[in-house]
């Protein structure tokens, strides 16, 4: 499984607009992609889970897949300011 490590760039984190377009491209992946924030892992397809981190702008995350694609699409997602 790959990873990705990613600064949340959203000046409000991942809150309901980002999160839901994040778990969106998650869901489209080849495979099953996690999320993770500290210590908690959560399915990156399921929105809830994704708000359930409390991740703020500055986090750091790591994305899994085996979908490099997926990775390369999520990774962008995150280092983008959808509050701007």
């Amino acid at each position: 499984m790959a990873e990705r490590t990613v600064t949340v760039e959203s000046a409000n984190g991942l809150h309901a607009r980002p999160a839901s377009l994040f778990a969106q491209a998650a869901a489209k992946a080849g495979s099953p992609v996690t999320i993770t924030k500290g210590e908690k892992q959560v399915n990156a397809a399921s929105i809830l889970s994704v708000i359930s981190l409390g991740v703020s702008k500055g986090d750091t995350v790591t994305i899994d897949s085996d979908d490099e694609s997926a990775l390369d699409e999520l990774e962008q997602l995150l280092a983008t300011d959808h509050d701007a």
